[in-house]
């Protein structure tokens, strides 16, 4: 059955395994990241995003080619919950997030998604798209700047095969990228394989559970603290499943639909928050590979999900893949962070998007600026609490003491605030000229 599906793009099974190893490396660096700043188990990271793709895939009926990975919007929260409540208190937090996408979906089903077409035209889409490669840029340039030669010969090489290359090496760019760059990292003494010598063959991840709650009030107020960046977290897998369909030049939020889209990202961080790891998210790196390489089959990313969750188990595999030194990924992911920023630029032009308007302009201006810069937008529940004349309400105040501030940057911001400039901005409107029968815009 497997090769048949992969049959559908003149792919054999070891082509789909190269292929799916690609999606691997671009994904490995940030989902054991996220653990590792946050104090979670790289380990669990790993089975539990090996298992949200695959959940994922099968919620959307294996549609749509997204790989899930360890979520960054959720780390500032973890750790404050972490340290405030407990590490069970703040899974029980992530778990929570993960049954507002559930929710949400529930309601997305049965409302609909005619309000994406209104809401979202291709002047708010592009620009929003433009911001989830563009916002990435910093990371990028950190990466490179660990080794800048190092990363300046894995770019070229990564580039020079995609663009010079032929047959089955067109489309893994990236792996030969990595690979020639490893190879230049370790001649310049770059490598460090102790870790490799230190790590077991076969191992457990270590799991925890949510249930080993302190109490069940640490837990509400963990809730309280983590649960709301769902908020955002929707906004932003919103923009990914859009860049995935201007990629794959198919509509995702169709067929099989945004409520399948949010329910499998809602029940893979729900899983992974169970399973004591980081909630999931959709991967940006992975849309990059599937616009770099051309090749869309979702069962590629279902092999490298299996990959991964046989590595979790396989430490001495993992740990010589984090022997990558950052530069060599660095750049690879100037390319992949520039892809995605490319797909937004086409979301533009192919929908002919007149810049010369003024509505149109200050949309994309203000949302690529916001997005881009990360300029945050605070709610401080106390303050607000306050204005409203709330304050002094028992369970008011112990509700804005816990959650106290919320704060918005990046692409969701971006999104929101072009969605807002969307609304309120008048729109050009279209009169028929009598004289000769043709339809004309005035502003």
């Amino acid at each position: 059955m497997l090769r048949n599906k992969l049959k559908k793009d003149n792919l054999t099974l070891s082509k789909g395994f190269i292929l799916a190893i690609q999606h691997l490396f671009a994904m490995f660096g940030s989902t054991v990241l996220v653990p590792t700043l946050t104090g979670l188990n790289p380990g669990i990271a790993l089975f539990t995003s090996g298992v949200g793709t695959l959940i994922f895939h099968l919620i959307t009926k294996g549609q749509v080619p997204a790989y899930l990975g360890s979520s960054f919007a959720f780390i500032g929260p973890i750790i404050a919950a972490k340290e405030g409540y407990g590490l069970p208190a703040a899974l029980l937090g992530c778990f929570v997030a993960g049954l507002i996408y559930i929710l949400m979906s529930a309601v997305i089903k049965k409302i609909g998604t005619g309000f994406i077409d209104d809401y979202l035209p291709p002047v708010v889409v592009g620009p929003v798209i433009m911001t989830i490669g563009l916002g990435l840029a910093p990371v990028a340039k950190d990466m490179s700047m660990t080794h800048l030669p190092t990363a300046i010969f894995t770019l070229a090489v990564t580039i020079g095969v995609s663009v010079l290359g032929h047959g089955m090496f067109k489309v893994i760019p990236i792996l030969i990228g990595i690979i020639s760059g490893y190879i230049f990292a370790a001649v310049n003494g770059l490598v460090d394989i102790s870790a490799i010598q230190a790590a077991d063959w076969i191992a457990l991840p270590k799991f925890t559970s949510v249930f080993e709650l302190e109490s069940w009030g640490a837990g509400i107020s963990a809730i309280a603290l983590i649960a709301p960046v769902a908020i955002v977290t929707m906004v932003e897998h919103l923009g990914d499943v859009l860049a995935l369909s201007k990629t794959v030049d198919k509509n995702f939020i169709e067929e099989p639909g945004l409520h399948r889209t949010l329910l499998g990202d809602g029940v893979a961080t729900a899983f992974a928050s169970l399973a004591g790891g980081p909630p999931n998210t959709t991967y940006g790196e992975n849309i990059g590979v599937l616009a770099l390489t051309g090749v869309h089959n979702p069962v590629i990313v279902e092999m490298a999900a299996v990959i991964v969750l046989a590595m979790s188990f396989i430490q001495k595999v993992g740990a010589a893949i984090q022997t990558i030194p950052q530069s060599v990924m660095g750049g690879i992911v100037i390319l992949l962070f520039g892809m995605i920023a490319s797909i937004g630029l086409r979301t533009l032009v192919e929908n002919k998007v007149d810049l010369s308007k003024n509505r149109n302009l200050v949309i994309v201006s203000t949302i690529l600026v916001i997005g881009i810069s990360g300029i945050p937008f605070t709610v401080n529940f106390i303050e607000l609490a306050k204005f409203l004349h709330l304050d002094g309400i028992n369970i008011i105040d112990k509700i804005v003491n816990q959650i106290k501030v919320l704060e918005f940057q990046g692409m969701g911001l971006a999104a929101m605030v072009g969605i807002l400039l969307n609304i309120l901005l008048p729109k050009a409107k279209r009169v028929s000229s009598s004289k000769e029968g043709q339809k004309e815009e005035v502003a």
